[in-house]
């Protein structure tokens, strides 16, 4: 079989895997709850909590684009203007299409309007993956003396350790040596049929300074800040949401919900993580005793709440990322460093 054809058949694989995983947590979490009462519970919720709840997911939103741009070098950040499109782009291609596939949308995307090489951003996507699920692991054991006991702590803390010694040893080679190691990567790329090393060189630099925010202590900072910041607005938002059905809780729980949701994204799902996404949100609260009636009900709120939003917006803002878009369906979802023109600087 040819390249090309294991590639597709890799990521149809992928794409049913996704929709089965979905298929099973909608059937678990249909078996466990009662419909009746879940349709009470959405018919007795206080609808005014949507406001502040969306006020705050809209600010969490802002703080993620800025994130986003505190990841590339200093001098070399698109506008926040064009950076907040993107992000967009890619929240609403995450709702609609398998795998994540709004990653490399959000790529194209700040190439088309904001003149950010694809190499260079997706490098900064790659390092924005890394601090979202670090972030997540430290809230959830600085948490952890005020939680009731959780089934999936080992878990947690077993991708914690793999995650920090990645990075750490990712940052250690970047520090000591990462011109040499790009130039061995661009070597051994250029190895490939097609490829020369100066058709390579260019984008393996961009991907360089995609990474300032693991090369940059400055730059690390910021952005891991505004990282944990945006997922403290997230859990706030979350346990008001709680208050609008009665589920009277702490407001650590809102926390413990955002950080299941955010470990289940791992996961290969269907469009807009269906199932997946409520079977997190169940899965959190259980661990506070609410039951899973009420508990879905939540969940298919905070759902909508997360995802309606910015279907609502797709007829402004996406007739300008046309043919972007169309480029996107050429770029690997896993969001991995594509070539880009090399006049690109």
């Amino acid at each position: 079989m040819r390249p090309l054809g294991r590639k597709k058949v890799a990521r149809s694989a992928a794409v049913w895997l996704g929709v089965a995983l979905s298929a099973v947590c909608a059937w678990l979490l249909v078996r466990g709850t009662r419909a009746g009462e879940v349709r009470a519970a959405l018919a007795e919720a206080q609808l005014f909590w949507l406001v502040p709840v969306t006020s705050l997911l809209l600010l969490a939103f802002v703080l993620r684009a800025e994130r986003w741009r505190s990841l590339y070098a200093p001098g070399r950040r698109p506008p926040l203007r064009d950076v907040t499109r993107a992000l967009y782009v890619g929240y609403l291609f995450n709702a609609i299409l398998p795998l994540r596939a709004g990653e490399a949308a959000r790529i194209v995307a700040l190439d088309r309007r904001g003149g950010a090489p694809i190499a260079e951003t997706t490098a900064t996507v790659v390092v924005e993956r890394l601090f979202d699920v670090l972030s997540l692991l430290l809230l959830l054991f600085l948490m952890l003396p005020w939680l009731p006991v959780l089934t999936w702590t080992a878990a947690a803390s077993a991708l914690a350790a793999v995650l920090v010694v990645a990075l750490a040893a990712a940052v250690t080679a970047l520090a000591l040596s990462a011109e040499r190691l790009a130039a061995a990567a661009v070597r051994g790329v250029a190895r490939l049929p097609g490829l020369t090393e100066d058709r390579v060189a260019a984008p393996a630099e961009r991907v360089l300074r995609g990474l300032a925010g693991l090369r940059t202590v400055r730059t690390a900072l910021v952005a891991f800040g505004l990282t944990t910041l945006s997922w403290l607005v997230v859990g706030l938002g979350y346990w008001l949401l709680m208050r609008a059905f009665e589920i009277e809780l702490s407001p650590l729980s809102g926390l413990l919900v955002v950080i299941a949701i955010g470990l289940a994204m791992i996961l290969p799902s269907s469009p807009a993580a269906l199932g997946v996404f409520e079977g997190a949100t169940v899965l959190a609260l259980a661990a506070y005793g609410v039951d899973e009636s009420a508990a879905l009900s939540y969940a298919l709120v905070l759902h909508a709440l997360s995802v309606v939003p910015f279907l609502l917006l797709a007829p402004a803002i996406l007739p300008a990322y046309r043919g972007a878009l169309r480029r996107a369906q050429r770029v690997p979802a896993t969001a991995s460093a594509a070539p880009d023109s090399p006049a690109r600087t």
